[in-house]
């Protein structure tokens, strides 16, 4: 994605988010609907009843009518959550993070659990080639024949065995009748011989003695295991590995403390899956899912916990960003369908964001309750307070109409000082 082309659909999403109403703004927004009539209805009795029914003055009950009318103006009450709201976007636009609407600022703090990919969420996304382990032929002769298929392939381990051969030197071969078999690898003839490149699952389609002793040493180690096979055996074995990102453990460790699960899906196969895991700190795993199988593990948590957030990089992982309560994207590495789905972006691919989220939430639904109770609380007290003529027309718009929604404005930008570096004291 160009800078040019991120930067207008980064307007684009902040222009759209204020489209998205909370469920508190819509209840607000319901509430004036009625409130507004009820309050002029009743600014109209108390002119006309207490005069005509009981002789008192109709200018005195006149001007309390007014009084009522300017203390009763549900503006305060009806900006109090859209200003909350928009200032926690804003403070989220600040820290490097898009929230495309006020429902998923509020949806955000009810997050029992988090779903992680693995690749380039967990982890940085940059795939590199560690091992290399003949099997019969010599290692260039593996490189070669894995460079070759994957050089026609789209998958992000396949781009790290094609860079390796280039580090190396190799110069690919031409490839016939190329194949890729979705969720296990790729197939073609070289030099008139045909070749696999996957993963176990595609293997054991052809072979029934795979080398397991060296594939369970490299899958404890945390690396994921790619066989080379010609139509005979396994001729050789690549192991890849990702780094872990910087604030993944963090992260990990700051939504524990709030007592939020994490959960990692992966496609990778178990072993490496749980020596990941282990590494992290992450508290479950599922490993060998194809894209499919994440959103059934989505929705099952989803079942279970009720709030789900999904955190992902790639488009095998739109369908379960889409599934989850709230998707949340990795803004820059993340693939264009990831970032169109997601209700999130988290647009530095920093995870330690994850933890102000929730506290940014949990601020703005504070501030959100604070101005709803003030304005309700004051505006109440002073209608009350208006029949025995104890507030004047000056006092009821100073203090009951533009003071108080001065103040509920000024109340939500302390939203804005929430601040993401602040959260792992």
């Amino acid at each position: 994605m160009s800078e040019g082309t991120l930067l207008s659909k980064i307007i684009w999403w902040v222009e759209e988010s204020q489209k998205v109403k909370s469920p508190t703004e819509k209840f607000i927004d319901k509430f004036s609907k009625y409130y507004t009539p009820s309050v002029i209805f009743l600014a109209v009795i108390a002119a006309i009843i207490p005069t005509f029914m009981f002789n008192m003055s109709f200018d005195e009950w006149f001007y309390k009518a007014l009084v009522l009318l300017v203390v009763s103006c549900p503006c305060a009450l009806a900006i109090s959550t859209p200003v909350a709201m928009v200032s926690g976007i804003t403070s989220a636009a600040r820290n490097g993070v898009l929230i495309k609407g006020s429902a998923y600022v509020e949806e955000i703090s009810k997050i029992k659990v988090f779903a992680f990919d693995k690749t380039g969420t967990l982890t940085e996304g940059k795939l590199e080639v560690t091992d290399i382990v003949p099997l019969g032929h010599s290692r260039s002769e593996i490189l070669l024949r894995a460079a070759s298929l994957e050089a026609l392939s789209e998958h992000p381990i396949g781009r790290a065995i094609v860079e390796a051969a280039k580090k190396e030197g190799i110069k690919l071969k031409a490839v016939e009748d190329f194949k890729a078999i979705a969720g296990k690898g790729v197939m073609g003839k070289i030099d008139g011989e045909t070749c696999y490149v996957g993963s176990r699952k595609l293997f054991k389609d052809f072979f029934n003695d795979l080398p397991e002793a060296h594939v369970r040493k490299l899958e404890s180690e945390g690396k994921t295991v790619v066989f080379v096979g010609n139509e005979e055996k396994v001729i050789g074995l690549i192991a890849v590995m990702d780094r872990i990102r910087e604030t993944t453990i963090m992260t990990m460790r700051e939504l524990g403390r709030r007592n939020i699960k994490t959960v990692m899906l992966t496609g990778d196969n178990e072993r490496t899956a749980r020596a990941i895991a282990n590494k992290i700190g992450i508290s479950e795993y599922h490993a060998e899912l194809l894209p499919q199988d994440k959103v059934i593990m989505v929705e099952k948590l989803t079942e279970k916990y009720g709030s789900v957030g999904m955190v992902g990089d790639g488009v095998n992982d739109a369908p379960a960003l889409a599934r989850a309560t709230v998707g949340i994207a990795m803004g820059a590495i993340g693939s264009d369908v990831s970032l169109e789905t997601a209700d999130i972006a988290l647009m530095q691919d920093d995870l330690s964001k994850l933890p102000y989220l929730i506290e940014l939430s949990r601020k703005t639904l504070e501030v959100v309750k604070e101005n709803v109770l003030a304005s309700i609380l004051i505006k109440g007290s002073f209608a009350v307070l208006t029949f025995p003529g104890l507030v004047t027309l000056w006092l009821a718009v100073a203090i009951g109409d533009m003071g108080l929604s001065l103040a509920v404005i000024l109340n939500a930008l302390r939203i804005s000082l929430t601040k993401s570096d602040t959260l792992s004291a």
